[in-house]
């Protein structure tokens, strides 16, 4: 499959020949499976103390005799640490027991528990060439809400790489078919719920992914709503399906395609 060039005025510049790993078939279930692997590696495991809420000194006591037993007392036989005593007569406060004041968790967050989903390695770079490959389809990209433009699919040269402000590259996107993306990915809506509290208050719209080929100034272009760069060798199933739905609009540079090549990603 050959794609145009296009440079940053939108001249067209040439014709470039993609790789084998844009041949491939879409599959959905492969995608979301990778996707899923790259999110439960940015969960940070958590955990209660091992002794949480069992530093009391509270005891049940089953036993009739008892002298400091509740039993025979008309009160439920929870654990209970005694406050004050007089004799044979205490206060207690039920203590330790899951239903108490202060007491342990039921069932408390392990930090020991695995959340990692892994994916076979085989099986993740065949996730990867396949949702690759989808950045082609229009129809696909289409169906997860992009504008496109008329000439999309196509590969951007490598002046964009070059590219050391936000206003230049919106303006050579602009040119190139994408304006009513940009406009779709702008508008930002408040969250619902208390998210609002933890620094994420708004949402924003996943606009165009800029595949670059190495580290460069257009990397540090990032106050583009909506717009995400990434080096070719950082790519992973999630820029390309953010939320695990394909596929994303996505944007190759040419030196992008030929290090896919050169260097036989995702083989």
């Amino acid at each position: 499959m050959k794609l145009k060039v296009y440079d940053i005025k939108a001249q067209e510049k040439g014709v470039v020949e993609l790789p084998l790993q844009f041949n491939e078939s879409l599959r959905s279930d492969l995608i979301k499976r990778a996707a899923t692997h790259v999110q439960s590696l940015q969960i940070q495991p958590h955990g209660a103390k091992s002794d949480a809420g069992l530093r009391a000194s509270a005891e049940i006591s089953r036993r009739r005799h008892n002298y400091k037993g509740s039993y025979g007392y008309g009160i439920s036989r929870v654990p209970r640490k005694i406050m004050s005593h007089r004799g044979n007569r205490f206060s207690w406060v039920g203590a330790v027991a899951p239903g108490t004041v202060g007491g342990r968790r039921a069932h408390p967050p392990k930090s020991e528990k695995v959340l990692i989903k892994n994916i076979n390695k085989k099986e993740l770079k065949k996730a990867m060439r396949v949702a690759i490959s989808a950045t082609t389809m229009s129809d696909v990209v289409k169906m997860r809400g992009h504008n496109l433009s008329p000439n999309y699919p196509l590969v951007l040269s490598d002046d964009f790489e070059s590219i050391t402000k936000t206003s230049l590259l919106f303006g050579a996107l602009k040119q190139l078919g994408f304006e009513d993306e940009l406009k779709r990915v702008e508008s930002r809506v408040v969250r619902a719920g208390k998210g609002k509290l933890r620094g994420r208050k708004y949402k924003v719209k996943k606009g165009p992914l800029i595949v670059v080929s190495n580290e460069c100034p257009l990397l540090k272009v990032s106050n583009l709503s909506g717009v995400d760069i990434v080096p070719v060798s950082d790519l992973n199933a999630l820029h390309l399906a953010p939320g695990k739905d394909p596929i994303r609009l996505t944007l190759f540079t040419e030196g992008a395609i030929k290090k896919i090549d050169g260097d036989k990603l995702y083989i």
